[in-house]
């Protein structure tokens, strides 16, 4: 009895032995687990062009000699091209962008007591900007400004008056890098051309100015080099 009992025991302390042993072991078919991949934080410095294009609308106000004056809503579409530079330190993105874009902005309304059609019309529109953004990885907002040029066509239609006009823009908008070297953006512009004369082409009374504003929204595609 005692020989049965000791064997016994000897077994379960070996097979105990055994399991403990073969619990260490690695197990053949075990997938190894792979560590996750490593996502560079994405840079926004270096150069990049682009296309864009959206909508506008806004206003334009005719002041005849200050006797009278008449202001009309102008809208209409915008297509152009932008190229750029970004240069990020730390979390900040400072930048400079130019872009030109083709312009349908107009707008008309009956002034002068309903005697003649007032009109203003935009053919293109261009921009040279200051960007300053705050990046979150991949995700730039962005507030913006500069100087903003057009050309910009007022008076009656059988006469008008064809100029470019030099003014100030500002805005903001947000960009997104969906991957390494593409990114989409949306921005809003708010752009003053200033006032155009236009004498005898608006009825032959010399207006004090005629005023050019218009509300610039529009998306982008961009490639950085």
């Amino acid at each position: 009895m005692r020989r049965v009992l000791l064997v016994t025991t000897a077994f379960g302390i070996f097979a105990a032995t055994a399991a403990a042993m073969a619990a260490d072991l690695p197990y053949r078919n075990q997938m190894p687990v792979k560590a996750p991949a490593y996502m560079p934080v994405y840079s926004w410095t270096g150069f990049y062009i682009g296309l864009n294009g959206g909508g506008a609308f806004g206003n334009s106000a005719y002041n005849f000699a200050g006797l009278t004056s008449t202001g009309f809503d102008t809208s209409g579409g915008l297509i152009g091209a932008t190229i750029g530079f970004n240069y990020q330190l730390g979390s900040v993105v400072w930048g400079v962008e130019g872009d030109g874009d083709w312009s349908s902005v107009s707008g008309s309304a009956l002034c002068l007591g309903g005697l003649f059609t007032c009109q203003t019309k935009n053919d293109w529109l261009a921009t040279a900007r200051g960007r300053l953004g705050y990046a979150f990885d991949r995700v730039l907002p962005y507030v913006t400004g500069g100087a903003a040029f057009g050309d910009v066509k007022v008076g009656v239609p059988a006469l008008t008056v064809d100029t470019t006009n030099a003014g100030w823009t500002i805005g903001g908008g947000i960009e997104y890098a969906f991957v390494p070297n593409w990114s989409a953006k949306i921005e809003y512009l708010y752009v003053d051309l200033g006032n155009v004369g236009c004498g005898l082409a608006c009825t032959g009374i010399v207006p004090t100015h005629v005023n050019f504003t218009t509300n610039v929204v529009r998306a982008g595609l961009n490639y950085k080099f």
